[in-house]
């Protein structure tokens, strides 16, 4: 919270004048991850950055003094600010905790020669895995591309910037506001406190209808990376399977240049070659597949084939080869009215909800909190999460396609609660982030749905249009996998239910409602699925559930915010499932993984405590509760033989 000038009746931010500001957009082409191939290299530019909060009145003088223009340093004083890492929570200022507006960042490197010199000289791309919320990027004092969007990547050709003058350095600027308003994903608002006896002038607090501390910062990697000037630019790859074979059908698309060739070859693990293609667009034989599966239903979860996708062209009388390598597993998806399958097989999702989120570093992007968490996963006996509620790193993602954890991949659709948010600005941008996702996303056998929103107030008439849009669009994008949101809603005025191909509902019965009172559960869960089910006739996942507790708090017979009360909740609700499991309910995901950061509130004591693991990643009394019961329906639902324990641990 900080003061501010209007920018005009007091709805609006100097901090948004962005919106109006020319520059170049992030543009449709493809959006594959940075690898090493033999014609690419990346570098990754993690570590200290300088940084600077812009405290003017209005916030702007950053752009008014135009501090890309020279070294930030020159601007003002300026800090060491790790990359990648939420801002909010590094040093020891509070204004910069709560801070709304624009943040300035900048780093100076030295570019290889290599990288700069050649007829044709490669692409060097620069590439950002996320910043929230609104970038702009500089190099050199020339604008190089502009995103809207805190959770998806965004790169640019930066070659005609930085070559042709080896030796010098290539100086990176980001300006970055995390201001959200009605019409960003997830929405929010500026509230100005007129009341000068109670506030300073200008005054004003950013409002968001969602429970998580809105971090900002550059979350995940920076990376510089290099093409040749003829390249892969995108991949798109689906599949087919039976008993005996797999049809992998794949569509490839070049940019720089006409491909005088292209070829593909398909790998399995060991490296042999078990299918080959030619051209741009084709499908690839694979007979005796090893299928994509999740984590405890077959003994080799997660196996992923190598294609290598090769490409040749000339470009000003010279041949150049590009090769790219993307990892493939064989799976399908199929959804009846009352079972989620993969490949072919009933799947139960038994699983959480997480966050990015943890001490310090806030969303930033943490290898060892990562491993930490997929191997917390696994001792858990869990085979999904769900991204609640934006994409997650790809990092994340590379790690469940190679474990086999399911995923439900959802838009940063969360707190879609004014009415106004629902209008046709709102619907564009949303239509454009799920391009962005789907695009990053659709080759990842552990994406299995699409999820496009959370707990909006879809009970108002316009959400009917805004999601049958959205979802459309979705399915149009992506035809192989289901799609759905997450709903709160009361079952009978639900608009956006009908065009979901699963339902997913969130309640915390004898938490929200009649606090306290876990004898209504029951009743009350066993009406919630009855009517949804009798209403649309389609499989139902209980995708939140939980309450909080504090670590250490004890009581018995249980009370709210102990350890027991999480625990004797959770047992209410599993009673329930299992009687429901039999019929159409396909899954059930636990809020929340862990303990997270929000807002600060007279509900909420340095965050929502319904993790079953504490924010530092040690158990609560829940989460053996949670082991138990996930191993059990494991034992179940495998295909293996009934040795799997929970000291089975596959790690």
């Amino acid at each position: 919270m900080a003061p501010a000038a209007s920018c005009g009746g007091g709805v609006g931010l100097c901090p948004l004048l962005l919106l109006f500001l020319p520059g170049l957009a992030a543009g449709p082409a493809g959006m594959l991850q940075p690898r090493d191939t033999p014609s690419r290299e990346r570098r990754e530019l993690g570590g200290l950055w300088s940084f600077r909060a812009d405290l003017s009145p209005g916030r702007d003088a950053g752009f008014a003094q135009r501090w890309y223009r020279r070294p930030l340093r020159q601007s003002g004083p300026v800090i060491d600010m790790p990359v990648p890492a939420s801002f909010n929570d590094i040093t020891q200022d509070a204004s910069l905790e709560n801070y709304i507006g624009w943040v300035w960042y900048e780093k100076e490197v030295l570019l290889p020669a290599r990288w700069l010199q050649g007829e044709p000289a490669p692409r060097v791309v620069l590439r950002f895995g996320s910043a929230h919320y609104y970038s702009i990027v500089w190099v050199n004092g020339v604008q190089v591309v502009e995103h809207e969007g805190g959770h998806l990547p965004f790169e640019a050709d930066i070659s005609s910037v930085v070559q042709g003058s080896p030796g010098t350095l290539c100086r990176i600027t980001v300006a970055l506001n995390n201001t959200l308003t009605p019409h960003t994903l997830p929405p929010g608002s500026i509230q100005y406190m007129t009341d000068k006896s109670r506030y300073p002038k200008n005054y004003f607090v950013q409002n968001i209808r969602f429970d998580f501390f809105n971090y900002a910062g550059i979350h995940r990697p920076v990376v510089l990376y290099t093409t040749p000037a003829a390249y892969i630019d995108d991949i798109t790859v689906t599949t087919t399977s039976s008993d005996s074979v797999a049809m992998v059908q794949y569509q490839v698309s070049v940019a720089g240049s006409t491909a005088s060739s292209l070829s593909l070859s398909l790998r399995d693990q060991e490296g042999k070659v078990v299918a080959t293609g030619d051209g741009p667009v084709g499908e690839l034989k694979v007979l005796n597949p090893n299928l994509w599966w999740p984590y405890l239903m077959h003994e080799n979860p997660g196996y992923l084939y190598s294609l290598e996708v090769k490409m040749q062209a000339q470009v000003g009388g010279v041949l150049l080869e590009d090769v790219y390598t993307l990892p493939v597993g064989i799976r399908t998806v199929h959804v009846t009215s009352t079972q989620f399958l993969i490949n072919g097989r009933p799947f139960y999702f038994h699983g959480v909800n997480k966050h990015e989120d943890a001490d310090i570093r806030g969303k930033g992007l943490d290898w060892p909190l990562i491993v930490k968490d997929f191997n917390l996963l696994r001792w858990l006996g869990a085979n999904s999460f769900r991204t609640s509620h934006y994409p997650y790193a790809e990092e994340i993602m590379d790690l469940c396609d190679a474990y086999g954890i399911v995923v439900i991949d959802e838009s940063p659709g969360v707190g879609i609660k004014l009415p106004e948010s629902f209008g046709n600005k709102s619907l564009q941008h949303h239509l454009a982030v799920m391009e962005e996702l789907v695009r990053r996303d659709k080759n990842r056998p552990s994406v299995v749905m699409w999820s496009v929103a959370n707990e909006p107030a879809s009970e108002l008439p316009p959400a009917a249009h805004y999601f049958k849009t959205v979802i459309a669009h979705t399915k149009a994008l992506d035809p192989s996998r289901p799609v759905t949101f997450v709903t709160d809603a009361n079952y009978a005025l639900d608009h956006g239910a009908p065009y979901v191909d699963v339902i997913c509902v969130n309640s915390y019965f004898s938490w929200y409602h009649d606090p306290g009172h876990l004898e209504v559960i029951p009743l009350q869960l066993t009406a919630q699925f009855e009517n949804w089910y009798k209403t649309y006739q389609k499989p139902i996942i209980q995708s939140e559930y939980g309450a909080d507790s504090v670590p250490g708090l004890h009581s018995d017979p249980p009370m709210m915010f102990s350890e027991e009360y999480q625990q004797a909740l959770l047992r209410e609700y599993h009673a329930v499932l299992d009687k429901k499991r039999k019929e159409y309910v396909v899954g059930e995901l636990i809020w929340n993984f862990a303990d997270f950061m929000t807002n600060q509130g007279t509900t909420r004591v340095l965050g929502n405590k319904k993790g079953i693991f504490t924010r530092q990643r040690q158990p609560k009394a829940a989460a053996f509760v949670l082991r138990d019961r996930y191993w059990k329906i494991a034992n179940e639902s495998s295909c293996l033989p009934p040795v799997i324990t929970s000291h089975s641990l596959f790690l």
